[in-house]
């Protein structure tokens, strides 16, 4: 089973990488950009067909390591 993590920062934390990339955007002509928030994916493999023990598993991965829930937010895609 394979699943997707997405990491981004959650609404009013500054994101000054996300303003470097903008800024860098901006510089290269590329017109229209608004802002940038920048994020995390993680791309993970499971060892088990169970979706719910899968989606458990990786909350548990956010909580612990992947996102600082203080933050960030996550969001857990199972394909």
């Amino acid at each position: 089973m394979k699943a997707r993590v997405t990491v981004t920062l959650k609404n009013g934390v500054l994101d000054p990488q996300g303003k470097a990339i903008e800024g860098a955007l901006k510089s290269l002509g590329v017109e229209g950009i608004a802002g940038v928030r920048q994020g995390k994916v993680f791309d993970i493999e499971l060892g088990t067909a169970d979706k719910a023990q899968a989606e458990a598993a990786l909350k548990a991965a956010c909580e612990k390591l992947l996102a600082n829930t203080v933050i960030e937010n996550y969001r857990v895609e199972i394909a």
